[in-house]
């Protein structure tokens, strides 16, 4: 980690708050639980215990590994079912397949993202490669729920393939850090992402020592989670740690640091830095529906077994009509 990179982050553009911006307190930091997903994937539940005031627009966020399967041990999801917002599944390391039951869908790897909006509903499934199943190797990445207002909950779904070569990238004054705007925009830096709901996501490599302070939103929240290494964040240097998140108040500033040691395995300090503009709804959410109402849920949940959300491919094994199992947070 990480898979983009540059060698000399002086030649990128520089990315500084402004003089009197207010900088963001932090107002709490918590430890993510570890879990396992679909069939067996070790995953970092990012935002649990964390008051969704804090969180709209972001749903939930599993860091996904990091991981070194062995011969035979890689592990995706089954085809399961979405409606109501965006699934963004970000790779570091490795490679992951996705396919849906529209016939879309593609292969991440290494510093790839992939925006899907679900909208309407489909039925999708996430899975290594062949290759990556026989031999074995790392796996290590992020998948971020992004909710979709009540206009935007029945759209035509959609996919945006994110190569690593397309993030913005840009650096702290001193060339301490270095930013990959995946999505949204940063100080007049625009990411790649096309987002329904405004956000901003970033992934912030900051070397041992280092400190930035970026301009952010007023009226973006924010959140950074830790991937690897110890640091500092706020004016305040509350201590961070990997698995952790950090929720940040009101204000036009945000600070991060890295620790000047670094843990053994890492040598930076990897972090993820969100801000989106919160929607402001009531939200009725179960394993992979994300609504506004529980009579939405419950006719997502019609429309599912009824077939609606499209059909698993036959070559997957599964006869035209039977729906795959529905795996909770998804």
């Amino acid at each position: 980690m990480p898979a983009v990179t540059v060698e000399n982050p002086l030649t990128l553009p520089r990315v500084d708050a402004p003089t009197g911006a207010v900088p963001r307190r932090v107002l709490a930091v918590t430890t993510a639980p570890g879990g396992f997903e679909g069939e067996g994937f070790p995953v970092r539940r990012a935002f649990a215990g964390i008051n969704y005031r804090h969180l709209d627009p972001f749903i939930m966020m599993d860091q996904m590994g990091e991981v070194e399967y062995g011969v035979g041990e890689a592990k995706g999801t089954p085809w399961h079912p979405h409606r109501g917002f965006e699934t963004v599944t970000y790779l570091i390391d490795g490679t992951f397949v996705h396919q849906d039951s529209n016939g879309g869908g593609g292969t991440i790897r290494n510093g790839d993202t992939q925006w899907m909006t679900a909208g309407s509903g489909l039925l999708h499934i996430e899975a290594p490669p062949e290759h990556l199943v026989l031999s074995g190797g790392l796996f290590h990445g992020l998948q971020l729920w992004v909710n979709l207002p009540a206009k935007d909950k029945m759209m035509d779904p959609r996919y945006q393939d994110i190569r690593g070569g397309q993030v913005q990238l840009l650096t702290s004054p001193d060339g301490g850090a270095l930013l990959r705007v995946i999505a949204g925009e940063l100080d007049g830096h625009q990411g790649p992402g096309i987002t329904h709901t405004p956000i901003t996501m970033i992934h912030a490599t900051l070397r041992p020592g280092a400190e930035v302070t970026l301009p952010w939103r007023q009226d973006f929240n924010g959140l950074a989670y830790v991937l690897a290494g110890r640091g500092a964040v706020g004016t305040e240097r509350r201590p961070v740690h990997l698995g952790q998140t950090a929720v940040f108040g009101d204000g036009g500033s945000l600070t991060v640091r890295a620790d000047d040691k670094q843990d053994g395995h890492t040598p930076d300090l990897e972090i993820i830095l969100l801000g989106g503009r919160p929607i402001r709804e009531p939200m009725a959410h179960y394993g992979p529906f994300v609504m506004n109402s529980e009579a939405e849920l419950r006719q997502a949940f019609e429309d599912f077994q009824a077939g609606r959300l499209g059909r698993v491919p036959a070559v997957h094994g599964m006869q035209d009509g039977q729906g795959p199992e529905i795996t909770p947070g998804a």
